[in-house]
């Protein structure tokens, strides 16, 4: 689960993370609004305003509807226009950003709306650097990354200069330890009050992933002031689905117009579904037997539409649900059904099948592979309600082929 940068602040400020102040606004109103205060408290005359959506990249993003704005904005008041010509130049930017589509490269070229700013206060800044602790499911433990090389994608520092990258790995029996800040803050050549307040922030972030059981908390950049103070300029943060259970109160930080609303009402139903870019729909139980399904559209010339696991136990409703979804996507040509039957029978499966086909209507090619308990049964029953464009087969390889072959 993702959230935007403002609710990672307020999380992380609150478990002594150091962070700058700043403002969520929705409306024009509210971003001019948060401009006097922040100058005020600051004492900066530097306010920045920055585009709230789930992607990376705002800073060198641009608007579709205004290519000459960044995701990130820079106001300056000017001090001798005074904090009313700060105010003025805000309220310009929030209305030009405010329902607007940003363009990054994280979001592809459709972009996605802006529907919330959030209005910080400037910092005079000395340095910037890296700072992540993400889960390493390898080790199965927190690692921290660190780099010099901050305010760029850790992906190309990692491709073109891995030695700038310093890891420390922290064993969950004791945490980060103090020799290991110290390592971190030493190499990415922190000295003075630097080095003792990098090395707090260091420890806080860490216990803070903990505690907020994350997979990833990703401060780039985190920059020196010149003051010698080391803050999270920018963070970013998701959790472990598998750990919300312990934190009610995180689900509602969740922007659902943020997240794809095919795979949000698939949740719903207990459905796990990804969405893709290509053709063919996959309606599958098991997630290894969909990822088998999805290979073997590929190596017989299709592209997966999506992935779609509809559970051990699936019912009806759920496999009705899945069809919905599936058919409600414009670039869907047809869908392939790989199921096993193990708990589920397969002629209860091929009477749901039926069923939802019936409820939702069949507008492209249907294919059904069956396998598994009563799998005579099930195909009998298919093959005997006579739906035009249904068609069985009787292996993965055959389905895959039948349905790229009706698709074209």
């Amino acid at each position: 689960m993702k959230i935007h940068e403002y609710q990672a602040k307020e999380l992380l400020g609150a478990r002594a993370v150091d962070v700058p102040s700043g403002r969520l606004a929705t409306t024009v109103a509210e971003a001019v609004a948060a401009v006097r205060p922040l100058v005020r408290d600051s004492g900066n005359a530097v306010v920045v305003v920055k585009s709230q959506i789930h992607a990376g990249g705002r800073g060198k993003g641009r608007f579709r509807e205004h290519p000459d704005l960044a995701g990130v904005n820079v106001v300056l008041d000017g001090i001798e226009g005074g904090i009313a010509a700060a105010e003025e130049a805000v309220g310009a930017l929030a209305g030009r950003m405010l329902g607007s589509t940003l363009v990054t490269e994280q979001t592809g070229p459709e972009g996605k709306q802006v529907n919330r700013l959030y209005v910080e206060q400037g910092i005079d800044i000395e340095r910037e650097l890296y700072l992540s602790v993400v889960l390493d499911r390898a080790s199965g433990r927190n690692l921290v990354m660190a780099s010099t090389e901050g305010g760029t994608e850790i992906e190309e520092v990692a491709a073109e200069r891995p030695e700038a990258i310093v890891r420390e790995t922290i064993d969950p029996a004791v945490g980060l330890l103090p020799f290991q800040a110290h390592a971190l803050t030493w190499r990415l050549g922190l000295r003075g009050d630097a080095a003792a307040t990098g090395r707090r922030f260091v420890a806080a972030l860490a216990a803070a992933a903990v505690e907020l059981d994350t997979d990833m908390v990703e401060i780039n950049p985190l920059v020196v002031t010149k003051q010698g103070r080391v803050m999270a300029l920018d963070a970013k943060v998701s959790f472990d689905k598998n750990a919300l259970f312990r934190h009610a109160e995180l689900n509602a930080l969740r922007d659902l117009s943020e997240e794809e609303s095919a795979e949000t009402e698939a949740a719903e139903f207990g459905l796990s579904f990804i969405k893709l870019g290509g053709t063919i729909g996959c309606l599958v139980n098991g997630a290894g037997l969909a990822m088998a399904t999805m290979d073997t559209i590929k190596e017989v010339g299709g592209e997966p539409a999506n992935f779609l696991d509809v559970g051990g136990g699936a019912t009806v409703e759920n496999v009705t649900a899945a069809f919905e979804i599936i058919t409600r996507d414009p670039a869907v040509k047809g869908i392939f059904v790989n199921i096993f039957g193990g708990i589920m029978k397969c002629d209860t499966i091929a009477t749901g099948v039926l069923q939802a086909v019936h409820n939702v209507g069949l507008q492209v090619p249907l294919v059904v592979r069956l396998e598994g308990t009563n799998v005579e049964l099930g195909l009998r029953i298919i093959e005997e309600a006579g739906f035009p464009g249904l068609v069985v087969a009787r292996s993965m390889k055959e389905g895959a082929e039948r349905i790229v072959e009706l698709t074209r």
